[in-house]
């Protein structure tokens, strides 16, 4: 947690000099934050991990790629939560990876050897 300030800047300077919309820097920045927390947390239970983050630009698309070797965990499996009950009877959990998947515009995940993938695809404007 003690370098997410860090992966967030990071983040930013690149999508900016990239071109990247402002509005579309803070939608990219709110989804690698959830990711990265989700992974600081549950990815490794007993001990902190390692996650390595790149970014990259495809055509006009900015791509996000996450990489640890945490516990396996796809979240492009997971079904949505269910917004339309009372609050109080909702499930609790899944409205994180939920803002993902509406902050960007393509969600990938890959399971390589014993690492996690996840790409975050975000249009440039």
């Amino acid at each position: 947690m003690e370098n997410l300030r860090e992966f967030m800047e990071s983040l930013s300077e690149y999508a900016r000099s990239y071109g990247v919309t402002p509005g579309r820097v803070k939608e990219a920045e709110l989804a690698l934050e959830e990711a990265l927390v989700n992974i600081f947390h549950y990815a490794y239970p007993a001990e902190p991990g390692d996650v390595e983050v790149n970014c990259r630009e495809d055509d006009d698309h900015l791509i996000i790629e996450l990489i640890d070797t945490g516990i396996p965990f796809d979240m492009t499996s997971q079904p949505d939560p269910d917004l339309s009950s009372d609050i109080e009877s909702r499930k609790v959990g899944g409205l994180g990876l939920f803002l993902i998947k509406k902050m960007v515009d393509q969600v990938r995940y890959n399971r390589q050897g014993n690492r996690n993938i996840l790409n975050l695809i975000i249009k440039k404007g």
